[in-house]
Protein backbone atom coordinates (compact mmCIF):
# COMPACT_ATOMS: atom_id res chain seq x y z
CA UNK A 1 0.00 0.00 0.00
CA UNK A 2 1.47 3.55 -0.94
CA UNK A 3 1.60 5.71 2.04
CA UNK A 4 -0.60 8.01 1.19
CA UNK A 5 -3.09 5.81 1.14
CA UNK A 6 -2.21 4.43 4.19
CA UNK A 7 -2.22 8.20 6.20
CA UNK A 8 -5.39 8.22 4.45
CA UNK A 9 -6.96 5.41 5.97
CA UNK A 10 -5.19 5.64 9.07
CA UNK A 11 -6.66 9.42 8.98
CA UNK A 12 -10.37 8.32 8.60
CA UNK A 13 -10.25 5.22 10.91
CA UNK A 14 -8.93 8.17 14.09
CA UNK A 15 -12.15 10.54 13.14
CA UNK A 16 -14.12 7.37 14.86
CA UNK A 17 -11.90 7.06 18.20
CA UNK A 18 -12.19 10.29 19.67
CA UNK A 19 -12.73 10.09 23.61
CA UNK A 20 -13.18 12.47 26.90
CA UNK A 21 -11.98 12.57 30.84
CA UNK A 22 -14.66 12.80 32.83
CA UNK A 23 -14.07 11.36 36.29
CA UNK A 24 -11.66 10.85 38.74
CA UNK A 25 -10.77 7.93 40.57
CA UNK A 26 -9.38 7.77 44.06
CA UNK A 27 -7.87 4.59 46.02
CA UNK A 28 -9.94 2.46 44.25
CA UNK A 29 -13.24 4.67 44.49
CA UNK A 30 -14.63 6.14 41.42
CA UNK A 31 -15.99 9.53 41.61
CA UNK A 32 -19.63 10.40 39.55
CA UNK A 33 -18.78 11.74 35.89
CA UNK A 34 -18.71 15.34 36.17
CA UNK A 35 -18.53 15.53 39.92
CA UNK A 36 -14.42 16.43 40.37
CA UNK A 37 -14.37 17.16 36.90
CA UNK A 38 -15.01 20.36 35.25
CA UNK A 39 -17.67 19.51 32.12
CA UNK A 40 -15.88 19.89 28.73
CA UNK A 41 -17.68 21.25 25.87
CA UNK A 42 -16.75 17.83 24.12
CA UNK A 43 -18.72 15.99 26.80
CA UNK A 44 -21.33 14.55 24.00
CA UNK A 45 -19.19 14.97 20.89
CA UNK A 46 -16.03 13.47 22.58
CA UNK A 47 -14.09 15.61 19.98
CA UNK A 48 -10.71 17.46 20.51
CA UNK A 49 -9.72 21.06 20.68
CA UNK A 50 -7.12 21.85 17.60
CA UNK A 51 -6.56 25.19 17.92
CA UNK A 52 -3.62 25.37 20.62
CA UNK A 53 -4.67 29.29 20.78
CA UNK A 54 -7.97 29.06 21.98
CA UNK A 55 -9.20 29.63 24.99
CA UNK A 56 -10.56 26.08 25.60
CA UNK A 57 -7.06 24.62 26.06
CA UNK A 58 -7.37 26.01 30.03
CA UNK A 59 -9.50 23.46 30.96
CA UNK A 60 -12.20 22.98 27.57
CA UNK A 61 -15.23 23.70 29.83
CA UNK A 62 -18.79 24.08 28.37
CA UNK A 63 -19.34 26.26 31.44
CA UNK A 64 -16.67 28.70 32.32
CA UNK A 65 -16.97 30.10 35.55
CA UNK A 66 -19.26 27.68 36.88
CA UNK A 67 -16.89 24.30 38.27
CA UNK A 68 -17.19 21.30 39.33
CA UNK A 69 -19.74 20.17 42.07
CA UNK A 70 -17.18 18.84 44.06
CA UNK A 71 -13.15 19.11 44.99
CA UNK A 72 -11.44 16.05 45.75
CA UNK A 73 -9.20 15.35 48.42
CA UNK A 74 -5.72 13.91 47.97
CA UNK A 75 -2.84 13.15 49.87
CA UNK A 76 0.59 14.73 48.73
CA UNK A 77 2.84 11.67 46.84
CA UNK A 78 -0.49 9.22 46.13
CA UNK A 79 -1.95 8.81 42.94
CA UNK A 80 -5.27 10.02 40.86
CA UNK A 81 -7.12 8.82 37.85
CA UNK A 82 -8.78 9.88 35.19
CA UNK A 83 -11.12 7.40 33.95
CA UNK A 84 -11.51 7.71 29.89
CA UNK A 85 -14.21 8.02 28.11
CA UNK A 86 -14.08 5.31 26.09
CA UNK A 87 -10.73 4.55 25.78
CA UNK A 88 -7.42 6.87 24.72
CA UNK A 89 -8.14 5.67 20.93
CA UNK A 90 -5.16 7.72 18.90
CA UNK A 91 -1.08 7.51 19.25
CA UNK A 92 0.33 10.40 21.32
CA UNK A 93 1.63 12.09 24.44
CA UNK A 94 -0.19 12.15 27.67
CA UNK A 95 0.70 15.35 30.11
CA UNK A 96 -0.59 16.36 33.44
CA UNK A 97 -0.62 19.76 34.66
CA UNK A 98 -1.48 21.75 37.64
CA UNK A 99 -2.23 24.94 39.10
CA UNK A 100 -2.31 25.96 42.53
CA UNK A 101 -5.36 28.14 43.65
CA UNK A 102 -4.73 31.69 44.21
CA UNK A 103 -5.42 33.28 48.20
CA UNK A 104 -9.45 34.52 47.80
CA UNK A 105 -10.35 31.58 45.55
CA UNK A 106 -11.13 28.38 45.50
CA UNK A 107 -10.67 25.24 43.61
CA UNK A 108 -14.14 25.76 42.17
CA UNK A 109 -13.98 29.45 41.20
CA UNK A 110 -10.53 29.60 39.74
CA UNK A 111 -10.57 30.32 36.50
CA UNK A 112 -6.56 28.86 35.70
CA UNK A 113 -5.62 31.72 33.46
CA UNK A 114 -2.24 33.16 33.54
CA UNK A 115 0.67 32.03 33.92
CA UNK A 116 -0.15 29.40 36.81
CA UNK A 117 0.50 26.04 35.22
CA UNK A 118 3.49 23.26 35.75
CA UNK A 119 3.48 19.97 34.95
CA UNK A 120 4.54 17.00 37.01
CA UNK A 121 4.58 14.28 34.06
CA UNK A 122 4.92 13.89 30.20
CA UNK A 123 5.37 10.37 28.63
CA UNK A 124 7.17 9.24 25.27
CA UNK A 125 7.06 6.77 22.24
CA UNK A 126 9.21 3.38 22.13
CA UNK A 127 10.18 2.77 18.77
CA UNK A 128 11.50 5.82 17.46
CA UNK A 129 13.33 4.74 14.20
CA UNK A 130 11.65 1.50 13.87
CA UNK A 131 8.27 2.66 12.02
CA UNK A 132 6.46 1.01 14.57
CA UNK A 133 5.60 3.96 17.63
CA UNK A 134 4.44 2.68 20.94
CA UNK A 135 2.94 5.09 23.20
CA UNK A 136 2.31 4.13 26.95
CA UNK A 137 -1.50 5.50 27.06
CA UNK A 138 -2.42 3.53 23.95
CA UNK A 139 -5.97 2.16 24.46
CA UNK A 140 -6.04 2.90 28.12
CA UNK A 141 -9.07 3.23 29.99
CA UNK A 142 -7.47 4.92 32.87
CA UNK A 143 -4.66 7.39 32.96
CA UNK A 144 -2.74 8.05 36.52
CA UNK A 145 -0.28 10.14 38.45
CA UNK A 146 1.67 10.75 41.01
CA UNK A 147 0.86 14.25 42.85
CA UNK A 148 4.63 15.37 43.95
CA UNK A 149 5.15 14.29 47.75
CA UNK A 150 6.83 17.63 47.90
CA UNK A 151 3.80 20.20 47.02
CA UNK A 152 2.52 22.72 48.80
CA UNK A 153 -0.62 21.78 50.95
CA UNK A 154 -3.74 23.54 49.35
CA UNK A 155 -6.11 23.39 46.54
CA UNK A 156 -5.39 23.04 42.70
CA UNK A 157 -6.52 22.24 39.26
CA UNK A 158 -4.90 18.93 37.90
CA UNK A 159 -5.31 18.86 33.39
CA UNK A 160 -4.62 15.77 32.08
CA UNK A 161 -4.12 16.63 28.44
CA UNK A 162 -3.74 13.67 25.17
CA UNK A 163 -2.40 14.96 22.36
CA UNK A 164 -3.45 12.74 19.28
CA UNK A 165 -0.84 12.67 16.70
CA UNK A 166 -2.31 10.79 13.76
CA UNK A 167 -3.15 13.83 11.92
CA UNK A 168 -0.61 15.90 13.02
CA UNK A 169 1.49 16.63 9.89
CA UNK A 170 0.09 19.89 9.26
CA UNK A 171 -0.78 22.87 11.47
CA UNK A 172 -4.28 22.15 13.15
CA UNK A 173 -4.11 18.57 12.64
CA UNK A 174 -2.82 17.51 16.13
CA UNK A 175 -5.90 16.82 18.33
CA UNK A 176 -5.91 17.77 22.44
CA UNK A 177 -7.93 16.03 24.57
CA UNK A 178 -8.08 17.66 28.24
CA UNK A 179 -10.09 18.30 31.17
CA UNK A 180 -9.33 19.50 34.83
CA UNK A 181 -10.28 18.12 38.18
CA UNK A 182 -10.65 20.06 41.81
CA UNK A 183 -8.66 18.68 43.82
CA UNK A 184 -7.26 19.73 47.86
CA UNK A 185 -3.63 18.22 48.87
CA UNK A 186 -2.54 17.31 52.04
CA UNK A 187 0.48 16.55 53.60
CA UNK A 188 2.65 17.84 51.13
CA UNK A 189 6.47 19.19 52.59
CA UNK A 190 6.03 22.60 50.55
CA UNK A 191 9.24 22.46 49.20
CA UNK A 192 8.87 21.49 45.52
CA UNK A 193 10.51 24.65 43.12
CA UNK A 194 8.04 24.52 40.37
CA UNK A 195 10.15 26.02 37.59
CA UNK A 196 8.72 28.25 34.17
CA UNK A 197 5.15 28.31 34.97
CA UNK A 198 3.01 28.29 31.59
CA UNK A 199 -0.65 29.54 30.75
CA UNK A 200 -3.16 28.19 28.50
CA UNK A 201 -3.18 29.52 25.96
CA UNK A 202 0.33 30.07 25.69
CA UNK A 203 2.39 27.20 26.73
CA UNK A 204 2.60 25.88 23.41
CA UNK A 205 2.82 27.04 19.46
CA UNK A 206 0.54 25.51 16.57
CA UNK A 207 4.47 24.83 14.87
CA UNK A 208 6.19 23.47 17.96
CA UNK A 209 7.97 19.91 17.30
CA UNK A 210 5.85 18.25 19.71
CA UNK A 211 2.49 19.59 18.09
CA UNK A 212 3.39 19.70 14.53
CA UNK A 213 4.32 15.88 13.83
CA UNK A 214 5.06 13.40 11.21
CA UNK A 215 3.85 10.00 13.02
CA UNK A 216 4.03 7.84 9.93
CA UNK A 217 6.46 9.11 7.16
CA UNK A 218 8.99 9.88 7.43
CA UNK A 219 9.80 7.28 10.37
CA UNK A 220 10.18 9.33 13.05
CA UNK A 221 13.60 9.02 15.16
CA UNK A 222 12.80 11.49 17.62
CA UNK A 223 9.95 13.24 19.44
CA UNK A 224 9.75 16.38 21.48
CA UNK A 225 7.10 17.08 24.41
CA UNK A 226 5.64 20.31 24.15
CA UNK A 227 5.76 22.94 26.93
CA UNK A 228 8.08 22.81 29.94
CA UNK A 229 10.16 20.08 31.52
CA UNK A 230 8.24 18.24 34.33
CA UNK A 231 8.80 19.30 38.22
CA UNK A 232 10.53 16.66 40.35
CA UNK A 233 11.00 16.76 44.53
Amino acid sequence: MKASTTLAVLAAAGAQAHYTFPGTKYNGVAQPQWDTVRITQNHYSNGPVTDVNSALMTCYERDPGVGAPNTLPVTAGSTVTFQVGSSVGHPGPLHFYMAKVPAGKTAKTFDGKGAVWFKIYQDGPSGLGTGSLKWPSDGKTEVSVQIPSCIANGEYLLRVEHIALHSAGSVGGAQLYLSCAQISVTGGSGTLNTGQLVSFPGAYKATDPGILFQLYWPTPTSYINPGPAPVRC
